[in-house]
């Protein structure tokens, strides 16, 4: 199954993205690079995708566990690389579990599946940057 993807210019550097899905997002520069910072730059996107990639995954396989989880986060953060600003050599990714008796047993299992196995994002990520994680359990 294809999925496709289009960018239409808009205006200065803003552009809009469209999903063979009907979805859009606004993609821009900043105001250095001739932007108006009124959209995501592509490199903030593959991070926001990255992001959202392991959030679904995680939390799939945690209600699936059966785990009592009433509020998650997934925080990403790239570094770049100094010769190369554009490329991230290095990216962080920290979950942010909140609930009941939440088992780390479980989550660390859950981001495992996710890293490994079901996110596409992190292993295309992974192929050029050095992945790491973490993860805090917060109650309800």
């Amino acid at each position: 199954m294809a999925v496709e993807a289009k960018v239409t210019w808009q205006e200065g550097m803003r552009f809009e993205g469209t999903a063979s899905s009907g979805h859009t997002v606004i993609l821009d520069s900043s105001a250095e690079h001739g932007g108006q910072n009124a959209g995501f730059r592509p490199m903030e996107l593959l991070l926001v995708g990255m992001a959202g990639c392991t959030a679904m995954d995680v939390i799939s396989i945690l209600r699936k566990k059966r785990q009592k989880v009433t509020g998650f986060e997934v925080r990403v953060r790239g570094e770049r690389a100094e010769e190369h600003p554009r490329i991230y050599t290095d990216i962080h990714v920290e979950y942010v579990v909140r609930g009941e008796d939440i088992s780390p047993a479980a989550v660390e299992r859950a981001i495992q599946l996710s890293e490994e196995k079901y996110c596409s994002a992190s292993a295309m990520l992974g192929k050029a940057a050095r992945i790491t994680s973490s993860y805090r359990i917060e109650p309800a």
